[in-house]
């Protein structure tokens, strides 16, 4: 045999073997390819909310290579804007996006890890959570639903919502047909409000059709985006029941387990990074709607009046005296 054949088929015999095991180590890689679907509570794109559940979900994918995907599925994809909880729980998907009060029929202590009336601030809240113990509360309030909560930013201060007729005094809430959230809606309540829980998606169909009188959302950006300056005339700010309310990632307990550490830690690093990122998106771009807002004219800006803001805080305080007693 010449030399050159010979080094040739030496070559040869080397390869096969080197071609071999790359190729059982991409078919490896790929078998260790993980999929996972996240339920949300907000219509897909959404500002701020479906945005940035998104960008979680994109950022879980790139930070793992690859190894572990995110698909997102918008309210009503897979389950009801309010049935997010319970998808992770029953094992219908590995994730959800949404924010604790929504689910907090089974405790009223989750109220707490959105926020409650007069309470924490978006970074008094990231705060308590990392440092104060706030965390270990929260896993243990989720433990026997078997989801594991991971905190995923915050909109900042909210709006007090929009409203088609003036509040001068108490007497023009009684009677009000008023969609909102959390612990805010117990105190309106008590203050003679009919209370309303429409889901995000529905609010300004509801409010166009006059279904409800007033509503609130959450701040400038996703209001105007949702279009409730062109179905209220007042708006009134800031909310007093939402300084700084949580958006959250959840994760199935044992899927989360299953995970290898560095999975699990790249989980938990995307969640972070995206609550730092989900603040800042509201900050800026609340700003600039704002700003536009007020430019365009036709909407009344107002705040509470003296009297009903002290009537939202000594109810807000009854309510959250008896949240205690009971959680």
């Amino acid at each position: 045999m010449k030399r050159r054949d010979f080094l040739g088929a030496a070559a040869g015999a080397i390869a096969l073997p080197a071609l071999a095991t790359t190729t059982n180590a991409s078919a490896a890689r790929a078998s260790d390819r993980i999929e996972w679907r996240m339920a949300t509570s907000w219509p897909k794109g959404a500002p701020g909310v479906g945005v940035n559940a998104q960008r979680l979900a994109d950022r879980i994918g790139a930070m793992s290579g690859g190894r572990l995907t995110v698909k997102l599925y918008g309210a009503g994809e897979i389950v009801p804007p309010f049935e997010v909880f319970d998808a992770v729980s029953q094992g219908v998907c590995e994730m959800g996006h949404g924010t604790p009060y929504y689910w907090q029929g089974k405790n009223p202590a989750f109220h707490y890890f959105t926020g409650v009336p007069f309470g924490l601030t978006a970074p008094e809240t990231a705060g308590w959570l990392a440092y104060g113990g706030g965390q270990a509360l929260w896993e243990e309030a989720y433990a026997p639903f078997g989801v594991l909560p991971f905190y995923a930013g915050s909109s900042g201060v909210q709006a007090g919502g929009w409203f088609n007729r003036e509040i001068r005094t108490l007497d023009d809430l009684k009677g009000l047909s008023f969609r909102i959230a959390g612990l805010g809606g117990e105190v309106m309540r008590r203050l003679g409000v009919s209370v309303v829980l429409t889901p995000p998606g529905e609010i300004f169909t509801s409010m166009k059709s006059g279904a409800i009188d007033a509503a609130e959302w959450v701040g400038p950006w996703n209001d105007t985006a949702f279009g409730l300056d062109k179905v209220a005339r007042y708006y009134y700010l800031p909310a007093f029941h939402e300084a700084g309310p949580s958006l959250e990632l959840l994760v199935s307990q044992e899927k989360f387990k299953a995970l290898p550490a560095d999975l699990q830690e790249i989980v938990k690093g995307a969640a972070l990074a995206t609550a730092a990122e989900t603040l800042a998106d509201f900050t800026f771009h609340n700003i600039e709607a704002f700003a536009h807002l007020v430019a365009a004219g036709g909407t009344e800006l107002r705040d509470w009046p003296e009297p009903v803001a002290a009537a939202m805080a000594k109810a807000s305080n009854e309510v959250l005296a008896e949240l205690a007693a009971t959680s």
